[in-house]
């Protein structure tokens, strides 16, 4: 197919994709919250052990504004909301790019819980923006954005359709493993769901759980089996996270990959940060759900290969 047909054959996803972003602007000025830009170029990036970032001279791209977002609600900021390109190295398949769009937003006075409902406001919002209502269809599941949405902890989700139990697979370094291929392929039909409180070895930047300290306040949100956001209780124990970051690139170290500098300047923001929560939400896999889109390039002006 030439390329100026595969651009039309896109066309009604990529309008899709336009009033999508449209209602989104949309729900979160609603909601007062503020619209910011913040760099796409950082002189550190997160400390991550899955994640590569993309150099750019001696800086990185961003893979997520997360960092300068924080230093903002520390500033004082209480409720932001972008949407930015973004670039991780080595993504690629049918669900990722290695340049992708993001929408974060975060919200002071407000802890994971407080977030979830908001994330199912803003699907409501948009499907009805789109005059889809809450009933839809994606790759061949009937899905129901109507609320409640069911609320799933990990520790539920391996009982539930796991071959082994989740102590199991920490225990034998497979938990990234058995959810990616057991786990989340089976979640969020025909309801979404909210697959929240993470073993704290996989918390990221997520606050530990005040009850369960073996936890991390962290969810992600799941429909017709895509994954499509990641939101937490936003840490804020400086030191907490600096021990974090170095055991991260204790591991990158291990797997060969470079280690990442530490951001200073977010980690001298983190005290001052006031109770928080938020949210990435990758816009491309939104725009793949109402678009019912089986390939993550159906959505895009161009997939990477065709530049």
């Amino acid at each position: 197919m030439s390329a100026d047909r595969k651009l039309e054959a896109r066309r009604r996803a990529l309008e899709t994709r336009a009033d999508i972003l449209h209602a989104t602007r949309a729900f979160f000025l609603s909601r007062d919250y503020l619209e910011v830009e913040t760099p796409c170029r950082i002189p550190a990036p997160l400390p991550e052990s899955h994640i590569d970032a993309v150099p750019s001279g001696t800086w990185w791209l961003q893979p997520s504004p997360e960092l300068c977002m924080k230093r903002m609600l520390a500033a004082g900021f209480r409720r932001i909301f972008q949407v930015s390109k973004c670039w991780r190295g080595g993504e690629r398949g049918t669900r990722h790019l290695p340049e992708f769009t993001l929408l974060e937003w975060y919200r002071a006075g407000c802890d994971y819980r407080g977030l979830m409902p908001e994330c199912e406001e803003l699907f409501q919002y948009v499907s009805e923006a789109l005059g889809i209502g809450s009933r839809m269809r994606f790759q061949g599941r009937a899905i129901d954005l109507a609320t409640p949405w069911e609320r799933l902890t990990v520790d539920q989700a391996f009982e539930r359709y796991a071959s082994v139990s989740l102590k199991r697979a920490l225990k034998e370094d497979r938990f990234e493993e058995i959810l990616a291929l057991e786990i989340e392929p089976r979640l969020g039909d025909p309801t979404p769901t909210l697959l929240h409180d993470y073993p704290l070895a996989f918390g990221s930047l997520a606050r530990r759980s005040r009850t369960h300290p073996e936890l991390a306040e962290r969810f992600e949100i799941y429909i017709g089996g895509l994954e499509l956001a990641n939101g937490f209780s936003e840490l804020t124990d400086a030191e907490e996270q600096r021990r974090r970051f170095e055991r991260e690139n204790e591991i990158r170290a291990s797997r060969g990959r470079p280690s990442w500098p530490m951001p200073g300047k977010f980690l001298e923001a983190i005290p001052r940060m006031p109770e928080s929560a938020g949210i990435a939400l990758g816009v491309d896999r939104m725009v793949m759900l109402f678009a019912d889109a089986a390939s993550i390039d159906d959505v895009v002006a161009f997939a990477p290969e065709e530049l």
